[in-house]
């Protein structure tokens, strides 16, 4: 039963940057960034779940930040860059540069770290945990990107606008 319930835990982490990935995939992604992007974003839901296990709890006691806030923050950011990528005149790919595809995938996994924190009281075998996070975070978070691009070939500059905005919306309900 507590796998299942691990598994429950990794598809949820997986659909916020599922949902994310969606929007992002609008702005018309070469295949080379949706797959380093997939990647970083696995890698970040292996290793915030550890950090909040580990370090977390003595985080949180010193800087009470909430990490909806910090969300919240980056979310906006990025659908502000969004919303005016949408009225500049380029028909290129996006290609986005490491800190663009670092950020993204901090935002996405910032849960994973709350998770962590409340791990050993789920499961003991963290590892375990953490790779499954990883790998469920890596599928979902390429499939929403590809189908982002798929909206995208079919609507136009119209989907990075509405992307954008979607970012932004969620973003502040995160606060």
């Amino acid at each position: 039963m507590s796998f299942l319930i691990v598994l429950v835990i990794a598809v949820s982490l997986s659909m916020d940057a599922f949902s994310l990935s969606l929007a992002y995939g609008t702005l018309d992604l070469s295949k080379d960034n949706i797959k380093k992007l997939s990647i970083i974003v696995g890698i970040y839901h292996f290793i915030m779940p550890l950090l909040g296990l580990f370090i977390g709890n003595a985080i949180i006691k010193f800087f009470p930040v909430s990490p909806n806030l910090i969300v919240t923050i980056v979310l906006c950011f990025i659908g502000f860059q969004m919303v005016i990528e949408t009225f500049k005149n380029s028909e290129d790919m996006k290609i986005m540069s490491l800190p663009e595809l670092l950020l993204f995938g901090l935002a996405v996994s910032i849960d994973s770290f709350s998770v962590g924190i409340g791990l050993n009281a789920i499961n003991n075998n963290f590892l375990l945990c953490s790779l499954l996070f990883s790998l469920s975070s890596f599928c979902f978070t390429y499939v929403g990107l590809i189908l982002g691009k798929k909206v995208n070939q079919l609507i136009g500059k119209a989907s990075t606008l509405i992307g954008g905005i979607v970012l932004i919306i969620i973003g502040i309900i995160y606060i």
